[in-house]
């Protein structure tokens, strides 16, 4: 199995490590270059994080993200006008997902946007993005918006699967267990009090947890001490990969880019062209033209496996191609997402893909492979 790493890597010695690199190193990760940082990949396999996190839990340091705090009288409305979803929709204490597009209607990157008082919001980007995503968002805000980046002063890890509550329940015993899937709040942890949102990027429940850096070992610690009685284990770039894809979600440099749209790729829904953002009239304007690809979902019926780059074909037309594939740990078998033109392939039809000069049939599925609790 493979993980999806950006082609931009920085050579070896500019890597950047979190703090946890040593205690990645003490359980037996190997790491790898990542959006300019060095990160486990893996543990003990790909395939057995996976499953722990679809059947327990798992505990992935993804401390390479980043997190701007944007408030002030204006804060929202600067927010409007930059991000694809309905910033105002949102009640304090709640996130949403949401994307940052260019003049173009493509993507500049999908993010996560919430709003923690009445005119302060938190947004969280992809790492490889992260200098972009600052400077794009800073640019767009108002005189008296103050703009704070939480990425150089806090680490975030990511509790994951169906035990995630009763995991982090045992060590912040004040978390609210009635905060629902896509709201956030704080929690006392080891005497701090840090915040916390119930998202993730694996398909199962579970938390984001945000701690200063100086308490982030020790919020590590802690986690995977009081997980053991229920089977938790360190998870690493591989699972989270195999994770997303079998939930159908997508990812920067695959399914989303610069140079598509969210209408294109799936987004329509966290895209609200009642508003107006910057690339509103660009997505319009496709819309009413009729959109010219879309993203499907791709089982494989014979034992190949689907990787990024491979052709799709609708009998003997090549139509697009594959954005993201994996061997499925949970299914026994090889999925994937494809780009292909609209209207050439529809659920329940065979596609082909051109796996090495032979021509392996997929049937045309739902984007959602795997279901929570699977």
């Amino acid at each position: 199995m493979t993980v999806s790493v950006p082609s931009q890597e920085r050579s070896l010695l500019e890597l950047r490590e979190t703090p946890l690199a040593a205690r990645h190193l003490a359980l037996g990760a190997r790491l790898v270059p990542f959006s300019g940082w060095n990160m486990p990949v893996q543990y003990n396999g790909i395939v057995e994080e996976h499953k722990a996190v679809r059947e327990r839990a798992g505990l992935f340091d993804v401390s390479h993200m980043g997190r701007f705090v944007v408030k002030g009288p204006d804060a929202l409305s600067d927010l409007e006008s930059m991000t694809t979803n309905r910033v105002a929709r949102l009640a304090i204490g709640q996130f949403q997902y949401s994307s940052l597009p260019n003049e173009q209607g493509g993507l500049i990157d999908d993010i996560l946007v919430g709003r923690t008082g009445e005119s302060e919001f938190q947004v969280v980007v992809n790492a490889g993005n992260l200098a972009v995503d600052r400077d794009r968002i800073r640019s767009g805000l108002s005189a008296g918006t103050e703009f704070v980046d939480e990425s150089t002063t806090h680490g975030i890890v990511a509790l994951q699967g169906p035990k995630a509550a009763a995991i982090l329940k045992t060590v912040a015993p004040d978390l609210d267990l009635s905060m629902a899937t896509y709201h956030c709040g704080r929690a006392t942890l080891l005497g701090r009090s840090v915040f916390v949102s119930r998202t993730g990027y694996t398909g199962e429940d579970g938390f984001e947890i945000y701690p200063r850096l100086e308490d982030l070992v020790a919020v590590w610690d802690a986690i995977l001490e009081a997980g053991k009685p229920e089977g938790i284990l360190p998870c690493g770039l591989g699972a989270r990969d195999s994770l997303r894809l079998e939930a159908g979600y997508s990812l920067y440099g695959h399914e989303l880019s610069t140079d598509r749209t969210n209408l294109e790729t799936g987004l329509a829904w966290i895209t609200d062209l009642s508003k107006d953002f910057t690339g509103a009239a660009v997505l319009r304007a496709q819309k009413a033209a009729g959109i010219p690809r879309q993203i499907v979902g791709l089982a494989m019926e014979g034992k190949a496996i689907p990787r990024a780059g491979y052709a799709v074909y609708a009998g003997e037309e090549k139509v697009g191609e594959v954005t993201s594939g994996t061997q499925s740990p949970i299914l026994g078998k090889g999925i994937a997402l494809a780009l292909v033109d609209n209207g050439k392939l529809a659920k329940g039809q065979v596609a082909h893909l051109d796996i090495r000069g032979r021509k392996e049939p997929a049937l045309v599925v739902d984007r959602r492979f795997v279901r929570r609790g699977a």
